[in-house]
């Protein structure tokens, strides 16, 4: 039973930093998803890939994960890069 571990990203809409201090451990699907052949829909038996724990920081995730037997990898936050630019620099 593998899992990962990642920090929430900001959507395109949010403007503010509320919720971006959330890690999540997300369990990876251990069996492929098939096509329903009346109504087209994909699914899967494997109910485990529902599953997503919130937890308050890093080290928090990790020791549940270690706690309970959990493959966990850590994926890291890419850094924030900011590209400053003024309006008048639309016009040059």
């Amino acid at each position: 039973m593998a899992a990962r571990i990642y920090q929430i990203p900001k959507s395109a809409m949010q403007s503010g930093k509320a919720k971006i201090d959330t890690w999540v451990l997300e369990f990876e699907q251990s069996e492929a998803r098939t096509a329903d052949p009346l109504m087209g829909w994909t699914g899967s038996g494997d109910t485990q890939a529902q599953v997503q724990l919130k937890f308050e920081s890093k080290e928090a995730a990790k020791a549940y994960a270690e706690k309970h037997g959990i493959a966990a990898r850590v994926h890291a936050t890419p850094p924030k890069s900011l590209k400053l630019q003024a309006y008048a620099d639309n016009f040059r």
